[in-house]
């Protein structure tokens, strides 16, 4: 490959993963043709983006970007994937879809979670952490506990004295 395609592909990597800073790296060699099919066209559906990238030059393109140390060191045909609302959703994903049996080849081989890198250990570790939704819905949960529970002891004592006069008025008539 010329020097003038190398800096191509580079460009082109360069801007895709531009405003990308959370990435996994995954393993697809193993599918066939129709499984592949099959797993892109799941993951686009969840908006997560697949990659089959060359290492020497995505290590170029995301040199001194948070995605950079992900490519150090890194050895065979590798996938990148990115996209889903969060790091932790997409590590969801792709766990979920490393266990399905048609899928047996895919796996996740690490990735980058905030300018640290992951390895598939840790990978699989993060897919068992809550989502962005999730841990939202737990911090308003704990936001609300203390009002609801302060207006269920202030209209308590006032129900029990409303049923108290309306057991009164039942017994006079």
């Amino acid at each position: 490959m010329s020097k003038y395609v190398k800096n191509l592909i580079t460009d082109h990597l360069r801007e895709r993963l531009q405003s990308v800073n959370d990435a996994l790296l995954v393993n697809v060699v193993g599918l066939d043709a129709n499984a592949n099919n099959r797993l892109r066209a799941e993951l686009r559906s969840k908006d997560i983006n697949v990659m089959v990238v060359k290492n020497s030059l995505a290590a170029r393109a995301t040199a001194g970007t948070p995605l950079g140390p992900m490519f150090d060191g890194l050895a065979g045909t590798t996938a990148v994937c990115w996209g889903s609302e969060d790091v932790v959703s997409l590590a969801k994903e792709i766990t979920r879809l490393a266990q399905e049996k048609q899928y047996e080849a895919f796996g996740a081989r690490g990735g980058v979670m905030d300018g640290e890198c992951l390895t598939s250990e840790q990978v699989t570790q993060v897919s068992k952490w809550p989502s962005r939704t999730e841990q939202l819905s737990l911090l308003l949960g704990q936001i609300l506990s203390p009002g609801a529970s302060l207006l269920s002891q202030l209209t308590g004592p006032g129900g029990a004295l409303a049923s108290q006069i309306e057991q009164k008025a039942k017994e006079e008539e």
